[in-house]
């Protein structure tokens, strides 16, 4: 199999020698090549073509934004952002993010030692992930035709799961990860600003990012969108984005459904798109949608399986749009997944739900 080349750009010579060693720890992976700035990162993918880059921001002559926003219109090419984790870090990610980039690693390399193996398992998974893809995707379009149509993936379709849409749908519940917020993006401001139910959104992503997401995704949407607050009913036309600092489950208090926000150390990502929708379920059986998006792993597998059990509807992202299909085919994979259809139909499939 061929190797997965990456393409460091930095202005550390510290911080670069630390990556390249990351990356370099994985037999799939290969630094194909480094760049101390924005103008020589440019370059280096022009000439190098490397098949995903590591970006930091904050660079002389050149920060990472607008190198960026050249590689994109010159060369395309998958970009994971190095992030610092505080609010103004938030920003321009959520802004690169917007420009083109696909995901983000929090850059937190002041605590190396510390973070080590969590930034380095983070980094290689989303770099395979990834990179990955478009490794697939070159050698597929590489082969004569005939053998490319023999290898290409097919996805399931989810003819075993019969709608069942016995109750009005009275809440929608959406989880996503790595590729998330641009698909966000798509999703949310297409909801009409009468959408008639509440909308919950667990998005893997630091607790210093979710509010400012919210914030940004508030601007683009008619729907009003803000971060979840521990404690607060949810009403009808709202979106609720999860906060990074726990996870969201929804309780009834007399007529109301209530949000809880809560640390739980048996879930690995946070916030949780299983605690969320598992408590969806319970709180609206059977009229309650479930939607899955991009991401890796399988997050949100128990979750839908719940929506489905107690009667409720579930929709996923197709194979075709996902920047990770992860999550997705996950879901697609156990047989509960009512509709598969690409990011540019998921809203409309939404609307048409409720």
């Amino acid at each position: 199999m061929d190797k997965i080349r990456v393409l460091v750009v930095d202005d550390s010579v510290v911080i670069r020698t630390v990556l390249k060693n990351m990356i370099e720890s994985d037999k799939d992976l290969q630094v194909a090549g480094v760049a101390c700035d924005g103008v020589e990162a440019i370059e280096k993918v022009l000439t190098l073509k490397p098949d995903i880059v590591t970006m930091d921001v904050e660079m002389p002559r050149m920060d990472g934004l607008e190198a960026l926003k050249q590689i994109m219109a010159k060369c395309p090419t998958p970009v994971i952002m190095l992030s610092s984790l505080t609010v103004d870090g938030a920003k321009t990610t959520l802004q690169a993010l917007e420009l083109g980039a696909v995901d983000f690693i929090p850059k937190n390399l002041s605590q190396i030692s510390m973070n080590m193996m969590n930034i380095q398992k983070m980094l290689v998974d989303k770099l395979k992930q990834i990179g990955g893809r478009k490794v697939r995707q070159g050698r597929q379009q590489a082969q004569p035709l005939a053998a490319a149509q023999q290898t290409k993936a097919v996805e399931p379709t989810p003819s075993k799961v019969e709608p069942t849409p016995s109750k009005k749908i009275a809440i929608v519940a959406i989880g996503t990860s790595t590729g998330g917020p641009k698909a966000l993006h798509a999703v949310i401001p297409a909801l009409p600003k009468d959408f008639p139910v509440p909308v919950v959104i667990s998005q893997h992503m630091p607790a210093s990012f979710t509010g400012p997401f919210a914030e940004r995704l508030n601007q683009l949407s008619q729907i009003h969108v803000r971060e979840a607050k521990h404690g607060e009913k949810i009403e009808n036309g709202i979106v609720y984005i999860a906060p990074g600092s726990g996870h969201m489950s929804l309780t009834i208090k007399g007529r109301d459904r209530i949000i809880n926000i809560a640390d739980n150390a048996e879930y690995i990502y946070k916030p949780s798109v299983d605690v969320m929708m598992l408590s969806v379920a319970a709180v609206n059986p059977g009229n309650c949608l479930g939607v899955i998006l991009t991401g890796m792993g399988n997050d949100g597998l128990k979750g839908m399986k719940a929506i489905r059990d107690s009667g409720g509807r579930t929709i996923v992202e197709s194979m075709s749009t996902c920047v990770v299909y992860g999550m997705p085919k996950a879901v697609v994979d156990a047989g509960i997944a009512e509709k598969v259809v690409p990011l540019n139909e998921i809203a409309d499939a939404i609307i048409n739900s409720i």
